[in-house]
C-alpha cells in the first residue's frame, strides 16, 4: 500500500479576507474526509511574505487539522526553525503532540530565502548557527529538566507525549544539514532524490556514534491533480499549476538548492509534458502507483495555486472513491 499524502500551502493569487477564509476552511474539511478515507497524512510547509498568500504560520494549521481528524498524521515540511524563538517552540511542539496523541511530524528546515530571515529580524548568516541552537534546545527542553539557556536557567513544561520526543527531522540538501542531523542523533530528510548525501548522512553517523534513520524522497514525486477528463482539466486549471510552478521557481535560483518541486517550465503545455505536476484519471493514478516511478508515495494537490475550492473537492473525492479502494487490490 503506498504512502497517500494531501498537500495544503493554501496560495491564492487572487487573495482576498472571504475566499481565503473559505479556502483555509475547507482544506481543513478535507482533511477531514482524507482521515476518513484512510490517507496517510497531510502535508504543510511556511513561507513568509508572499504576494499570493502562502501559508506562514504551518503550526496553527496543524492544529486546527489535528484537531478535526483522528487518525492521519500532519507533517510539517519543512518548518523554517531558524525564525522560531527556540523556547516557544518547544512548547508549542510539545502540546501539539499531547493534543494530537503523538501525531505531528516536524521537519525542521533552514530555508533558502533571505527575504523571510530579514522579515522576522533573522540574520541570514547566521542561519547555520541558529539552527543549531534552535534544535538542540528543543532535544533539551524536551526532557522536562532544569537547562542553561542564554545565560539563565530555564525548565519547559509540558513534557510531550511521544517518548523520548516527537518526531523532529532534519531538512536539507547539504552536507551540513546530513551532518548536523547525524550529530544530534535525528533522522535526515533530503529533500530531493539524492543518495550521494545519504550516504555521507549514515557516514557521519557511524563518526558520532549515533542512531539515526534517512528518509529519502522518491527520484519522482509528481503533484497530482485527479480529473475524469485531464484534457479538460489542463485547459481549465493548469495555469493554477503554472502559477506554483513558478513561484518555486522564483525562489529556487541557487546551484545549490535541491527539490523535487522544481520546474523550468515557461507555459502550461511544457509544464504538462515535464511531469512535475501531473492531472491523471482515477484509473491512471492506480496505475502510477503501482509502477516503480510511483516510488511508492501519491502526493494530491488539491487546491494547488488557488485551484477553486469546488474542483479541489472534485479531485479529493475522485481519489477517496475511485483510488484508494484500487490502491489494496
Amino acid at each position: 500500500m503506498p504512502v497517500t499524502v494531501v498537500r495544503f500551502n493554501l496560495v491564492d493569487p487572487a487573495a482576498t479576507p472571504a475566499p481565503l477564509s473559505e479556502r483555509y476552511r475547507a482544506a481543513v474539511e478535507m482533511a477531514a474526509y482524507a482521515d476518513d478515507r484512510g490517507i496517510t497524512t497531510v502535508q504543510t510547509e511556511e513561507h513568509h511574505g508572499a504576494d499570493n498568500a502562502w501559508l506562514p504560520s504551518p503550526l496553527v494549521f496543524a492544529g486546527a487539522v489535528l484537531g478535526a481528524t483522528r487518525r492521519i498524521s500532519v507533517t510539517v515540511s519543512a518548518l523554517i526553525a531558524p525564525l522560531y524563538d527556540p523556547l516557544r517552540l518547544a512548547e508549542e511542539l510539545a502540546v501539539l503532540d499531547l493534543t494530537s496523541g503523538g501525531r505531528l511530524v516536524t521537519v525542521a528546515g533552514i530555508g533558502y530565502r533571505p527575504e523571510e530571515y530579514a522579515m522576522l529580524g533573522r540574520d541570514w548568516h547566521r542561519r547555520g548557527r541558529l539552527q543549531d541552537e534552535t534544535l538542540e534546545t528543543l532535544l533539551k527542553a524536551w526532557t522536562g529538566e532544569p537547562f542553561e539557556h542564554q545565560g539563565r536557567t530555564v525548565r519547559v513544561t509540558p513534557r510531550p507525549y511521544t517518548r523520548p520526543h516527537p518526531l523532529l527531522l532534519v531538512g536539507g540538501s547539504s552536507k551540513a544539514a546530513a551532518r548536523r542531523a547525524a550529530r544530534l542523533g535525528l533522522p535526515f530528510f533530503p529533500s530531493a532524490h539524492l543518495p550521494e548525501l545519504e550516504a555521507y548522512f549514515h557516514a557521519c553517523r557511524e563518526e558520532f556514534g549515533t542512531e539515526g534513520w534517512c528518509m529519502m524522497p522518491p527520484a519522482q514525486t509528481p503533484l497530482l491533480h485527479i480529473s475524469e477528463d485531464p484534457e479538460r482539466a489542463w485547459a481549465l486549471y493548469g495555469e493554477h499549476l503554472l502559477h506554483e510552478a513558478r513561484t518555486y521557481a522564483s525562489w529556487q535560483t541557487g546551484s545549490a538548492i535541491h527539490s523535487n518541486v522544481r520546474s523550468r517550465a515557461d507555459g502550461v503545455a511544457e509544464l504538462r509534458r515535464e511531469g512535475v505536476y501531473r492531472i491523471l484519471t482515477p484509473e491512471e493514478c492506480a496505475e502510477f502507483a503501482s509502477s516503480a516511478d510511483g516510488g511508492g508515495n501519491l502526493v494530491l494537490h488539491p487546491l494547488c495555486g488557488g485551484m477553486p475550492v469546488d474542483e479541489g473537492w472534485r479531485s479529493l473525492h475522485l481519489f477517496g472513491e475511485k483510488v484508494l479502494p484500487r490502491l489494496g487490490e
